[in-house]
């Protein structure tokens, strides 16, 4: 892991049309769906070992989740694996938590009932 990025940098980079940044949601599927940040891509934590290889020949790599925690030990996962050695990995500071940008959701929870949750994280 090469650190921590705060979520100003994270969203300035997308701002800009970073094409290299890969940001990595690490929370389950139904989390991601109700709320994550555009241009954010869903690999859940417990899915990661199997799916890393799928970052391979990225520059840099921002992992994200709640709080900022277990993206750390995300990052660290990602960064070991050796197809991803050489790029940046860092953890997005604070999680979601911290993130005031924009957030996105996906189609398919507008149709979730009365018993779906409001909060995107």
């Amino acid at each position: 892991m090469d650190g921590e990025i705060s979520p100003e940098e994270v969203e300035s980079r997308l701002d800009d049309g970073d094409d290299g940044l890969r940001v990595v949601d690490i929370r389950t599927e139904q989390a991601f769906d109700r709320g994550h940040i555009p241009g954010s891509e869903n690999v859940p934590f417990d899915r990661l070992p199997d799916r890393v290889a799928s970052l391979e020949g990225a520059d840099r790599i921002v992992t994200v989740c709640p709080h900022g925690k277990a993206s750390q030990q995300a990052a660290r996962l990602i960064k070991s694996y050796e197809g991803t050695a050489e790029a940046r990995v860092e953890s997005m500071a604070g999680g979601l938590e911290a993130w005031s940008g924009g957030v996105e959701s996906s189609p398919s929870t507008d149709d979730e009932g009365p018993d779906a949750s409001d909060a995107p994280f």
